[in-house]
C-alpha cells in the first residue's frame, strides 16, 4: 500500500539537498518508491534485457551522458508499471539529451553531489526504503522512545523543536545520522555530511579552542560562538553518554546543533540535553543487541536451541549448504571466570587467524568459549595443525593457555549446531582435558566412558551394593582387594603385569582375585561380570564407615 512505502519527496529529503538535488520529477515528488539498485555500465543492459520487474531507484556509477539517453530509451518502451521511478547520478545531469529522456520515460531525474560517497549514498537510501510503517508513525508522532525509532528520526525532531540544522557524530566525528539542511549550511557542515566526517582541518581548529575537552568533561551543552573569517555559524555540542558517573561514563558521541538564518529557539539548550538521553539509549540499544549475522551465526551454532533454516542463513552468510565442513571450539584450560574473559576479548585474534586460513571462516562467541565454522572444509589433519599452530600462537603472543576441540568432516550447514554440541562434549570432558588439541574422533572413547561413568554416579538405582562388602573386607583386614582388582582389569587379566604393577608375587594376587570373588559373589572370567565391575569401581569411590 502506498503510505506503507517511501515517496520520492521524503527520501530527498532524507538523503538532504547536500547530498542529493531533485533535477525532474514528471510524475511529482508523491511517487511511491520500494527497491534500489546500485549499477554500473555493465549492468543496465543486463536489467533492461532481463525482463523482470526493474528496481523503483537506480543508483548509476560511471555512466556518461549517452548512455544514460539509451537507457532511459530502453526504459521508455516498457510497460509503464514496469518501469523504475528514479534515476540518481553524478554525470550527465547537465544534458538537456538527459532531461528530456527522463522526462520522456516518466523517470525523475536526480543530481548526487559530485563529492558524496556512494558507499554512503547506498545505505542511506536502502534505509530510507527500509522503514517500516511503525518507524514512520513513531517518527511523526514523536514517540522517540519507541523501539522502531533511529538517530535520523531523532535528528529531524530535535532539528524542528531547536530551529536549527542537528548532525550526530561518533566518537571519531563520523557522521551517524543528520536533519534536512536549507542553504544557511555552512561549509563545516556541508562537508561533514557529504565525507560521513568532520573535515580534518575543522576538527583541528575545534580541537585546538578546546571544545572536543569540554565536551567530555561536562554534560553541559557547549556554545562555540560563530566565527565568519572561517565561514563557521555558531553551533551548540552536547555529549552522548552511557552512565551517569563522571569519568566512568562512556562517550558515545556528540550532537552539533547549527545556527541557520534565524535564531534558535530559547530553549534549545535544553531541547539538546534531553536528545542526548535519547540518543545514547538508542545507540546503547544498537551497540547491545546482536546484528542480523551475529543472530543467524549464533542459530548457526545451535545458540537458541529452536532450529535453524539453512537455505536463508546460507543465502544471508554467503556460505554454502552442502559440502563437508569444519567446527572448532576454544575453551579455558583455566575455567575461571576472568580467564573465559580474556578468552572472550581475543577473539578478534581468533577470528583474523581464521579468516586468514579460510576467508569465508565464521567466528562468534557463545558463553566463554569460542566457535569457528570452516565451511566445505574437511581435511581433518589440515585443520588440526592449524588449530595447534593457533593454539600455541595464543599461549606464547597473548598468554592465553586454551584447549580445542576439532568436529571434521561435518556434513554441511545442517549438521553445525550438532557438531558444536559434539564440540562441547569434548571440552568438558575431564578425561580429553590432558590433550590441547583433540579432534572429536580421537576424544570420542574417552568423552563417552566418563559421561556413562558420570551417569551412574550421579543415579543411585545404578550403584553396585555388593562394593560395599569389598571395601568392608578392605578396611576389616586391612587388606588391598579393590586396587589389586582394578589393577588385574586394567591390565586385561594379565596377573603377571598385574602383579608387577603391585610389586606383590602373582601367587599373592590370585589369592586377591580369589578373595574377590567370595566377597563379591562374581565370576572374574564372566566377561559381563568384568565389564561391570569396572564401570561400578571407575564410578563408585571408596566407601566410608
Amino acid at each position: 500500500m502506498a503510505d506503507e512505502a517511501t515517496t520520492l519527496g521524503e527520501l530527498l529529503a532524507a538523503l538532504d539537498h547536500t547530498v542529493a538535488t531533485l533535477v525532474d520529477a514528471p510524475l511529482g515528488e508523491q511517487v511511491v518508491v520500494r527497491s534500489v539498485a546500485l549499477v554500473e555500465p555493465t549492468d543496465l543492459a543486463e536489467h533492461l534485457e532481463s525482463g523482470g520487474v526493474l528496481p523503483d531507484v537506480y543508483l548509476v556509477v560511471g555512466v556518461d551522458a549517452a548512455g544514460t539517453v539509451a537507457w532511459l530509451n530502453g526504459v521508455g518502451r516498457r510497460a509503464v508499471a514496469n518501469r523504475p521511478r528514479v534515476l540518481m547520478t553524478k554525470s550527465a545531469n547537465d544534458s538537456p539529451e538527459v532531461r528530456a529522456a527522463a522526462r520522456a520515460a516518466g523517470v525523475a531525474l536526480v543530481h548526487v553531489h559530485r563529492h558524496a560517497r556512494w558507499d554512503q549514498v547506498f545505505p542511506l537510501v536502502r534505509r530510507m526504503l527500509a522503514r517500516s510503517p511503525e518507524r514512520r508513525a513513531a517518527a511523526g508522532g514523536h514517540d522517540l522512545l519507541a523501539p522502531e525509532t533511529d538517530l535520523f528520526d531523532l535528528a529531524q525532531v530535535v532539528a524542528k523543536e531547536t530551529g536549527g540544522m542537528i548532525s550526530i557524530e561518533d566518537p571519531s566525528s563520523h557522521v551517524l545520522a543528520y536533519s534536512a539542511s536549507d542553504s544557511s549550511a555552512d561549509p563545516l557542515r556541508i562537508r561533514s555530511i557529504l565525507g560521513r566526517e568532520g573535515p580534518s582541518d575543522y576538527l583541528r581548529i575545534l580541537r585546538e579552542w578546546g571544545v572536543f575537552d569540554r565536551v567530555r568533561r561536562s554534560d553541559e551543552v557547549v556554545d562555540v560562538p560563530e566565527h565568519p573569517e572561517l565561514d563557521i555559524r555558531r553551533r551548540l555540542v552536547v555529549g552522548i553518554r552511557r552512565g551517569t558517573d563522571g569519568a566512568q561514563a562512556r562517550m558515545l558521541g556528540t550532537i552539533w546543533l547549527q545556527q541557520g538564518d534565524s535564531p534558535l529557539r530559547p530553549d534549545a539548550a535544553q531541547v539538546l540535553r534531553g536528545a542526548s538521553a535519547v540518543a545514547a539509549r538508542i545507540i546503547a540499544r544498537r551497540l547491545d543487541a546482536p546484528s542480523t549475522e551475529a543472530v543467524l551465526v549464533r542459530r548457526l551454532f545451535g545458540a537458541h536451541g529452536d532450529g535453524v533454516d539453512v537455505p536463508t542463513v546460507a543465502a544471508a552468510l554467503n556460505l554454502p549448504e552442502a559440502g563437508p565442513a569444519a567446527v572448532i571450539g576454544f575453551a579455558m584450560v583455566d575455567p575461571t571466570a576472568g580467564a573465559a574473559a580474556a578468552l572472550a576479548a581475543s577473539s578478534a585474534l581468533i577470528r583474523l587467524h581464521a579468516s586468514a586460513f579460510r576467508d569465508d571462516s565464521v567466528t562468534e562467541v557463545i558463553g566463554d568459549r569460542v566457535y569457528v565454522l570452516l565451511p566445505s572444509y574437511h581435511s581433518t589433519h589440515s585443520v588440526g595443525s592449524w588449530v595447534r599452530k593457533l593454539v600455541t600462537q595464543l599461549e606464547q603472543a597473548r598468554a592465553l593457555v586454551v584447549r580445542a576441540a576439532v568436529a571434521a568432516p561435518v556434513p554441511g550447514l545442517i549438521a553445525v549446531a550438532g557438531a558444536r554440541a559434539e564440540v562441547d562434549r569434548v571440552l568438558d570432558s575431564p578425561a580429553a582435558a590432558n590433550s590441547r588439541v583433540a579432534t572429536l574422533a580421537e576424544a570420542r572413547t574417552a568423552v563417552l566412558l566418563a559421561e556413562i561413568v558420570d551417569l551412574i554416579r550421579t543415579r543411585p538405582q545404578l550403584h553396585d551394593p555388593r562394593l560395599a562388602a569389598l571395601d568392608d573386607y578392605d578396611r576389616e583386614h586391612a587388606a588391598e582387594l579393590r586396587v589389586s582388582v582394578q589393577a588385574y582389569l586394567r591390565a586385561h587379566g594379565e596377573v603377571s603385569a598385574a602383579a608387577t604393577v603391585l610389586c606383590v608375587h602373582p601367587n599373592t594376587l590370585r589369592y586377591r582375585l580369589r578373595r574377590v570373588e567370595a566377597v563379591l559373589g562374581i565370576d572374574l572370567a564372566d566377561p559381563a561380570d568384568r565389564l561391570l565391575l569396572e564401570i561400578q569401581l571407575a564410578a563408585a569411590p571408596v566407601s566410608h564407615p
